[in-house]
């Protein structure tokens, strides 16, 4: 895991989730251009592994890669060996680090999944960053989320190929692009955990109540096996927050398919009071716009 404080969202570059944010305006420069993704291509991804033995990380990371990168030449390195290797050119790296935002009072940490040019930048903040995705909010156990790795990596993947073949969108709200896919959830099956549901919402008939779609409470099994299988009819959601330990932290809500990795909806809030740490009653009111 590689760290990086107080970034900024300057400093997250194309980190597409976090466009909506707003500590800090983007500037035109900080964005990758056109260029940087034809570089992409000619570059070998090194996938950077995590040095812990205990972690599920590094296997669930390789047969993700091997059943699923298309992009490019790919090979598996250490933390050490991303250090020795950044600056190359000739490389792009799919790293996992622990993010912080600039402003934040909560001091929250997050775990992204990012892709990133490799160049002569003294920090990894300064690497062009081609797309990242939060992953987990820190010290959250990896139960919670690896089990819909392949599917995030999926997404940087479709999100990197979009992009070079339609740079055009770059210097746009990208959110705003993702987030016209709204209306196609009410034709598919909305999974999602019990966890991940409000307290009072706990119920598909109490759900029914705020949105006529189709929905499923599921266990993380059920998700995984979708993502899997590519299920069509499957759009699921990926939560990435505290996991009810009481800090504060923002709450972050994305809704991805099963079968084309696609973003389907995006949202975050502010854990506080009766904005919980899950999907809200305003997220369900959000679908059927």
């Amino acid at each position: 895991m590689i760290s990086i404080a107080k970034k900024s969202i300057k400093n997250l570059v194309i980190s597409i989730f976090m466009v909506t944010v707003g500590f800090h305006a983007f500037s035109q420069e900080s964005l990758p251009t056109k260029l940087d993704y034809q570089k992409f291509y000619k570059t070998k991804t090194l996938v950077v592994l995590e040095n812990s033995p205990f972690s599920e990380y590094n296997d669930k990371v390789k047969e993700a890669i091997k059943q699923n990168w298309v992009l490019n030449e790919y090979d598996f390195i250490s933390n050490e060996e991303f250090d020795q290797k950044k600056t190359n050119p000739n490389y792009s790296f799919l790293v996992t680090s622990i993010v912080t935002f600039n402003k934040d009072k909560t001091k929250a940490q997050y775990n992204f999944l990012s892709l990133l040019l490799g160049e002569k930048a003294t920090d990894i903040t300064n690497m062009k960053d081609l797309c990242s995705v939060p992953m987990s909010y820190i010290n959250v156990d990896e139960e919670n989320y690896l089990y819909k790795l392949e599917s995030l990596i999926r997404f940087i993947q479709n999100h990197v190929s979009m992009v070079s073949k339609n740079p055009s969108i770059i210097s746009d709200n990208i959110l705003k692009y993702y987030n016209k896919n709204m209306a196609q959830v009410k034709n598919k099956t909305l999974y999602i955990t019990q966890e991940d549901l409000p307290p009072n919402t706990r119920s598909i008939s109490k759900i029914r109540k705020l949105y006529p779609g189709r929905v499923k409470i599921v266990t993380t099994q059920e998700i995984e096996k979708a993502i899997n299988n590519k299920n069509k009819d499957v759009v699921f959601l990926h939560k990435v927050g505290p996991e009810q330990k009481g800090h504060k932290a923002r709450c972050f809500k994305i809704i991805i398919g099963a079968d084309d990795a696609k973003i389907y909806y995006f949202d975050y809030h502010m854990i506080k009071n009766k904005q919980t740490d899950s999907f809200l009653v305003r997220d369900f009111k959000r679908l059927l716009n």
